[in-house]
């Protein structure tokens, strides 16, 4: 299943990935010591070339160690180590170890997280690399501004830890949250020259080059405060001052006549938001939104919103919703912004457990006019204590000028066999 080719894997980077997950779990000793960890093996099938990219397979090795440190009841120490190797260079090959998930490709070692945690009555303190979630809404969630995350296949991101000190105060029926973040952290956007990155159908074939990216300087804060009342209704209001970590993106012409190269720039941006959840007999109804503004040029001013009911009902978990964007300043040429090319359509998820060691989940977004849409399947199944085996399926279609829709040869099925220590 894992490519071979022109951009083949070393195959001394397998060794030393597979070594280094396993020796770790060794680390982890002691009554206040903890760990966890895995090692992915995955390969992905593409049956149809994308106009920028004929590779049809891709494989992906991934390793992770945690370790959790507990010396007192009111502090915890979290380190946490990456390791991964893939057949299309999406990793870096240097053997560096990342701190500051700055790099275009996915580097080969990175520090996951590195923070330290301390609970004394009602404070909570964490301070390092963290991750930093707000809202409450699935799939798309406007609120959620210190969450950058991993695009390199735009459909199945993970998130990207930042760097922070995070101070929580609770109260009986309050939360009072302040977040400060010395330094930016993007989001991984997907490699030019790969099929994830879609390309004007022109002919002849336009070429993107890399024109750069423009980090901003400075830092980020954001406060929030929620609130739960006696009847379970839950609901916050939030505000952030920093930068958006999806990028505004600029085409300037290229090295030659049918090439061009696209810069990156992050904007500042000033958010205000809030999110609720109200328990019902029969559902539990979830929205959220947020008013994004920003004073640099070629940036819009826009509203995200979310509204879903979402349902357990005995090892079902259905949700369902719709996510709506209204532009209200519009400055951008282009931009690349999975949060808002998902809105202005209909979003659903349902999840079935079969029994402890197997599940399936449904996913699927479909744009309001019909014009994207993208359906995912999933099935797991774990054999004993440590391995599982994932088998996920995805089918994108649509017009080339919708967000979905421009993914529409990016239809593919994926193997994965884990095993967790």
């Amino acid at each position: 299943m894992i490519a071979t080719g022109a951009r083949n894997l070393r195959r001394g980077l397998i060794v030393r990935v597979v070594a280094f997950a396993a020796a770790l779990p060794a680390v982890a000793h002691g009554q206040s010591l903890s760990q966890r960890g895995f090692v992915d093996a995955r390969g992905f099938l593409y049956p149809q070339d994308a106009p920028n990219d004929s590779q049809n397979t891709v494989g992906d090795l991934w390793g992770r160690e945690e370790v959790f440190a507990k010396p007192r009841p009111w502090i915890q120490f979290a380190v946490g180590l990456d390791a991964r190797a893939n057949t299309d260079d999406q990793v870096d090959a240097s053997w560096h170890i990342d701190f500051r998930d700055r790099t275009v490709q996915r580097p080969a070692l990175s520090i996951r997280r590195l923070a330290a945690t301390i609970a004394r009555g009602r404070l909570t303190l964490d301070a390092g690399k963290q991750f930093i979630r707000w809202g409450k809404t699935d799939i798309v969630t406007p609120t959620d501004r210190f969450a950058p995350r991993d695009f390199m296949n735009v459909v199945d991101a993970e998130y990207l830890a930042v760097t922070g000190v995070r101070a929580v105060v609770a109260t009986d029926a309050n939360t009072f949250e302040a977040v400060w973040v010395p330094w930016f952290t993007p989001s991984r956007a997907p490699l030019l020259d790969q099929r994830w990155t879609a390309v004007p159908t022109t002919v002849p074939p336009l070429t993107l080059e890399d024109g750069g990216r423009h980090l901003p300087e400075g830092s980020q804060a954001g406060v929030r405060w929620g609130h739960t009342t006696a009847a379970g209704l839950e609901y916050s209001a939030s505000y952030f001052n920093g930068f958006n970590h999806l990028p505004d993106v600029t085409i300037v012409p290229g090295s030659a006549p049918t090439a061009l190269a696209v810069v990156q720039t992050y904007p500042a941006i000033r958010s205000y938001g809030g999110d609720l959840a109200a328990p019902t007999r029969w559902f539990t109804v979830k929205a959220e939104g947020a008013y994004t503004t920003s004073d640099t040029p070629g940036t819009d001013d826009f509203i995200v919103y979310v509204v879903q009911l979402e349902r357990q009902t005995g090892e079902w978990v259905l949700v369902g919703g719709y996510a709506g964007e209204v532009v209200t300043v519009h400055r951008a040429a282009f931009v690349f912004a999975p949060d808002r090319g998902l809105t202005k359509a209909l979003l659903a998820r349902a999840a079935y457990t079969i029994d402890t060691n197997r599940s399936v989940a449904l996913e699927t977004a479909v744009r309001q006019n019909g014009a994207g849409v993208d359906v995912r399947g999933e099935y797991s199944q774990a054999r004993g204590a440590h391995w599982r085996v994932t088998l996920t399926g995805a089918f994108l279609a649509g017009h080339h000028d919708d967000f979905l829709g421009q993914y529409r040869d990016n239809s593919h099925v994926s193997a994965a066999l884990r095993y967790s220590f």
